[in-house]
């Protein structure tokens, strides 16, 4: 929120403490409103409402908990300080309880109230940024993916485009970016969106039972096919079907899909007859495919047929803000799974979200805010609540470009020794995931386990300190 459109209501009786506390709220670029009663706040509030409330416990009608208690019953929900020239704990605990945000004691520090009141005025602002999102674009227009960043604009814009059509599509992005959530808005957005949507990731079936899973078989068909069986085409007929992973796809069945997509006919292992199917292709992936072409391991005319309607999604690190729209709506949905009220994110929360890179991308987010609420036992998610791996980057100090090669240049390290440290420090950002590694470091995985057994990354022979996945 810009400080400069915020108004906030003062209530307190000490004239000369009203006064101090106004200027310098004034000089901050808010704009205040004072009163002195319960009585007084309340027909303030039936003519304007306030961005936030600052309110002094005893008062000469009443207290400042009454005044929160009756802007709650009168459908009112804004941040709202208490502050006191008389607390205890039991009265911070009674005020938290009643709903109020914070609770501060007299003498009272200026410096900390403005934090706290630009704290709670940001924190405000973006459950309105979600809730409004949410209001304008609706489940139909928003399709599932929260973000205001253009590349989500562009991207919902895009999926909106392509439902329209009956051709495969290629959705390309890197993991955890929300692809499969990509496919089930194109299904939704589509004529086909009444059938099922079958998702499959071709990564996690064994290369033998590829054929029998997509196709289906006939009883006898080998070992252990007792009765025919119907395969994930049959399953997806009228719908669609997502194929997650299709890099993993073996050349053989990879031919086998291209002759569904040009005849729409498939063929159960072990039958003579022809089927027709009547389902929508989508594929998805995080690797290079046209690489994967150039190295043999990807049928060319697959990847051109697949290629024509391509959608990529953006990482996370690429979508700014969104990562503070996303957070929130990670800690709503967290707080409801954990039947907690209202919690939310403190400054040094959120800007240690935004400066850590997140290689996990949307995943990693939600994971982070699902451990974060499971810890925290306030209203606040704190740094200390997130996992290490954020945490220790926001604590780690820039090093300024003059001095990273500091000394002489006969101690300057050689690009042999800048790659083992880079690599390392790959290795230790993804939790030691050799597959997610070697994408990150554009090589294969072959190369990074030769590298792990050379002992090339530590110069001593050994690689278990380097975790495994």
């Amino acid at each position: 929120m810009s400080r400069h459109k915020a108004t906030i209501m003062l209530l307190e009786d000490d004239a000369s403490l009203g006064l101090l506390l106004t200027e310098e709220l004034e000089l901050d670029g808010y704009r205040v409103t004072r009163a002195g009663t319960v009585n007084e706040a309340r027909q303030q509030l039936m003519e304007e409402t306030p961005d936030l409330v600052v309110s002094d416990l005893r008062l000469p009608d009443g207290d400042g908990l009454d005044l929160l208690k009756r802007t709650q019953a009168d459908g009112h929900s804004l941040p709202f300080i208490i502050i006191t020239a008389f607390g205890t704990v039991d009265q911070a605990v009674d005020a938290l309880k009643a709903g109020a945000d914070d609770f501060l004691t007299k003498p009272l520090s200026t410096d900390h109230l403005r934090l706290k009141i630009h704290r709670l005025l940001t924190q405000a602002d973006l459950s309105r940024q979600l809730q409004q999102f949410l209001a304008d674009t609706g489940a139909d227009e928003s399709l599932g993916l929260i973000g205001n960043h253009e590349s989500m604009v562009r991207l919902r814009s895009e999926i909106r485009q392509i439902a329209r059509s009956s051709a495969a599509v290629l959705i390309c992005g890197e993991s955890g970016t929300g692809k499969e959530l990509v496919a089930r808005a194109i299904h939704q957005a589509s004529e086909r969106s009444s059938g099922p949507f079958v998702a499959v990731n071709c990564a996690g079936i064994p290369g033998e039972l590829m054929e029998s899973e997509f196709f289906g078989h006939e009883a006898g068909a080998f070992t252990g096919a007792r009765q025919a069986r119907k395969g994930l085409f049959a399953e997806a007929h009228g719908g669609t079907l997502l194929l997650d992973e299709i890099g993993e796809m073996p050349l053989g069945l990879q031919a086998k899909l291209l002759r569904v997509l040009q005849e729409g006919m498939v063929k159960p292992v072990g039958s003579d007859q022809e089927e027709p199917v009547d389902v929508r292709i989508l594929a998805a992936t995080h690797v290079d495919l046209l690489k994967a072409v150039r190295e043999g391991s990807f049928r060319e005319d697959l990847y051109y047929r697949l290629e024509t309607l391509s959608l990529r999604v953006p990482a996370l690190r690429e979508r700014g803000d969104d990562v503070d729209l996303l957070a929130m709506h990670f800690l709503r949905e967290a707080a409801g799974r954990h039947q907690r009220g209202f919690l939310k994110l403190s400054d040094v929360s959120s800007r240690t979200l935004l400066d850590y890179p997140f290689p996990g991308n949307v995943r990693e987010l939600a994971s982070a805010i699902e451990r974060a609420v499971t810890f925290c036992e306030g209203d606040t998610i704190q740094p200390e609540h997130l996992p290490e791996r954020i945490r220790k980057r926001q604590s780690e100090p820039a090093t300024p470009k003059s001095a990273r090669l500091g000394g002489s240049m006969s101690e300057w390290p050689t690009l042999d020794k800048l790659q083992q440290n880079y690599v390392r420090d790959v290795m230790q950002a993804v939790g030691g995931n050799k597959r997610r590694a070697a994408q990150i470091l554009g090589i294969n995985r072959r190369t990074l386990y030769r590298w792990l057994a050379a002992g090339e990354l530590t110069g001593e022979g050994h690689s278990e300190s380097l975790g495994e996945p």
